[in-house]
Parts: structure tokens; C-alpha cells; sequence
């Protein structure tokens, strides 16, 4: 294990405390520019998954935005009723929802293209800080999730 210097209970070291301050403010910033399209955040997320690659089973939505059905579902119905998307069943196979921009959905994609070099201009406006902050999360997050599933090295601590 790692020995950590100092003291490893203040809570300004905690990488999860600073996670959680990062996480709040930066939604805030996404909240504030995405009210406008009519988009939650976590609505935009979809709506990201189904511009990269619609049309796109749910179970597939949801293993990209690590969600499960039940925080999916409630969100899709609500993204169906405001007319961007809409499930239809997989002629492959019926037991497969499958989900579609509608044209609404498809033109929301427009105005979505300012959300990005919105947020960067919010958080500062270095592009290259916050692509490495990205590379960094990211590897945070796999390191998190290989730490949850058993047989991972640090599975049964």
C-alpha cells in the first residue's frame, strides 16, 4: 500500500473532495449554457452519443455513458417527449430498443457546436490544460472502474 506524507485525512487532499467541488462547478457552467437548447447535462451526453453514432441501441447509451437502464430510461422518455429523439424497436432483434435523432434532434446538433468553445472560455480558456485534465480523468475513471471489478489487483481490500 502507499504511504502517503503528512496528514492523509485533511480534506484538502482528498482527491475526491476536489473531484466533487470540479464536478459541481463545472456542471454549473454546462447548466447555465445548455438551458438555452433545452438540455440537462446529462441529456446532452445522450444527445453527444447519438450525434457521434445514431442510431444507437440503449443498452449500447448506456455502456458509453457508463449509466444504467434505470437512470436511462426516465431520461429518454423525457428526451421522446421533447421531440429529439425517438425508440423504435430493432428489426434485428425485437427485444432491442433502438434509439433515433428525429430531425429536431439532428438541428439541436447546431446549435450544440457553441457549447464546447463556451465551456473552454468559462474554465479559462486554456484549451491544452483542459485536454490534459481530460487525458488525466479519463485515466482516473479506468483506473476506478478496474478497481471495482473482481479480480482487479486491488479486488477484496
Amino acid at each position: 500500500m502507499t504511504e502517503i506524507p503528512g496528514n492523509p485525512l485533511l480534506l484538502e487532499r482528498q482527491v475526491c473532495f476536489a473531484l466533487a467541488l470540479a464536478n459541481r462547478s463545472v456542471l454549473r457552467v454546462y447548466r447555465r449554457l445548455l438551458e438555452p437548447l433545452g438540455l440537462t447535462h446529462p441529456q446532452y451526453l445522450v444527445m453527444l452519443a447519438l450525434w457521434q453514432h445514431a442510431p444507437l441501441p440503449v443498452k449500447d447509451i448506456g455502456g458509453l455513458l457508463q449509466l444504467d437502464s434505470a437512470t436511462l430510461s426516465p431520461m429518454l422518455k423525457r428526451l421522446e417527449s421533447d421531440g429529439v429523439i425517438e425508440r423504435r424497436r430493432s428489426d434485428d432483434d425485437e427485444r432491442s430498443v433502438e434509439i433515433h435523432l428525429t430531425q429536431t434532434g439532428t438541428a439541436l446538433r447546431e446549435q450544440a457546436l457553441a457549447i464546447p468553445p463556451q465551456v473552454v472560455d468559462a474554465l479559462g480558456g486554456d484549451l491544452a490544460l483542459l485536454e490534459e485534465l481530460h487525458t488525466v480523468l479519463t485515466k482516473v475513471n479506468a483506473a476506478a472502474v478496474a478497481a471495482e471489478t473482481p479480480g482487479s489487483r486491488d479486488a477484496g481490500r
